[in-house]
């Protein structure tokens, strides 16, 4: 199953059995510090639980080093009296990216791999590509690509690779017949969308997604993609690790990110949510938690949208990258190349027009502020089809996180404003 789905799709006459469960008449929520600190936000989310719009809702806000702020409202599921809190599990879907993007940082800094370095070198199946001539068209209607795919081009979406989640036509459904998923969803069947076999490991992944044609020469526009999931076949292959244990051994395991990983062991099963799509009043559970998709190990550590985790978790993460590179006296990268990875690294002339990212730049998989973006310079980070989001600004010292599960993320919204609500908080001090 595609990991995110089109409003239309999903919502469009979705129907799962009589299993919606209609919203309930009271909600549950907890208050702490944070509520009073950042009331605008506070507000924000919980609106979402008083308007019986979502089951639960969360913020974890931390100013430099200091412990977050956590405050939230709901519960886990609607069938759930459990209040959502700090160690509560959340999809996080495409915030995996920014995840990935350091991984492949931690390899840069140790002279392993180069910003610019051709992908051809560690992956020889793609060397000679070639590029559609008209984008989501024929698939023998190409040309041969005159740039060289680079990891640059892989953090950065600019490698001119598709999605199956934006792309049309012929190379969208070739991606859904060769396994070339972004994530996955549910067990339950979604109507409108074919079912699709995973591909079986990222090496298959990689090898299959070589031998169909890019959509855009690479380095010349901006355009969503697995990028970071090939990235993530990359660091394997160069690290001589499977993607998840290196993940594991360098990033979650050093700043003790404890719940953070592809599956959902039994024991925390406790702690998931319930993943939901909104219609007509009511949530429909797509992914419950006592029968979802994460309990079984899948069949690829998607980089691009592949992790669940907690909210102290994923701050702990965040807490690195405002500390460039370090936190809680435990150093994952340079503080040169923390800085690097949170710069923009948009090729020169990397078209953004009519983009998630236009007017703003990208870096090691997140977007980044620019001086002329509303907020100014410091700002990295990214959000996930599930509602969730999360970034540091560097320039006010503040890390930030807002978690709900729902989908298709633009059917509500809580991540379209969240980070509103948060400014309005901090620009009212």
């Amino acid at each position: 199953m595609n990991m995110m789905v089109s409003r239309r799709g999903l919502l469009g006459g979705i129907a799962l059995g009589g299993a919606g469960a209609l919203l309930p008449g009271a909600a549950f929520a907890f208050k702490a510090d944070g509520a009073a600190l950042y009331p605008s936000t506070y507000g924000f989310i919980k609106g979402f639980v008083d308007r019986r719009e979502l089951a639960g809702t969360l913020a974890a806000i931390g100013k430099g080093q200091d412990a977050p702020d956590i405050f939230g409202a709901g519960t886990q599921a609607m069938d759930s009296a459990k209040a959502v809190d700090g160690d509560t599990l959340w999809r996080l879907y495409s915030m995996t990216k920014p995840v990935t993007g350091i991984a492949a940082m931690i390899l840069i800094e140790a002279g392993k791999l180069t910003l610019d370095q051709p992908i051809a070198d560690i992956l020889p199946a793609f060397a000679k590509m070639k590029v559609q001539n008209t984008a989501d068209g024929s698939l023998t209607d190409v040309r041969d690509a005159k740039t060289a795919i680079t990891v640059r081009h892989l953090l950065t979406h600019t490698a001119g690779l598709g999605y199956g989640i934006v792309q049309k036509g012929p190379l969208r459904d070739a991606y859904n017949e060769q396994g070339i998923l972004g994530g996955q969803v549910s067990r339950l069947p979604i109507p409108g969308f074919p079912p699709a076999t995973p591909a079986p490991n990222l090496a298959a992944f990689a090898d299959r997604l070589a031998k169909l044609p890019l959509v855009y020469e690479p380095g010349t526009r901006w355009s969503y993609s697995v990028g970071l999931d090939l990235m993530g076949r990359v660091i394997e292959v160069v690290s001589g690790q499977p993607f998840d244990v290196f993940l594991k051994e360098r990033i979650f395991d050093p700043l003790g990110m404890k719940s953070t990983g592809f599956q959902v062991a039994a024991a925390d099963a406790g702690r998931l949510t319930t993943n939901y799509a909104p219609f007509n009043g009511a949530l429909l559970p797509i992914d419950p938690a006592t029968s979802s998709i994460y309990l079984d190990k899948p069949p690829i550590p998607y980089g691009g949208g592949g992790l669940v985790s907690s909210a102290r978790d994923y701050d702990r993460f965040l807490a690195m990258l405002l500390g460039e590179g370090e936190t809680g006296g435990v150093r994952i990268l340079k503080p040169e190349t923390a800085r690097l990875a949170m710069s923009n690294l948009l090729p020169a002339g990397a078209d953004t027009k009519g983009t998630f990212v236009e007017g703003e730049g990208f870096g090691a998989g997140g977007r980044v502020s620019l001086p002329t973006s509303i907020t100014g310079e410091g700002i990295y980070g990214w959000g996930g089809a599930a509602g969730t989001i999360a970034f540091v600004d560097r320039k006010r010292g503040y890390r930030v996180g807002g978690y709900a599960q729902y989908m298709p993320s633009e059917a509500l919204p809580f991540q379209r404003d969240f980070g509103k609500s948060f400014f309005a908080d901090v620009l009212a001090r």
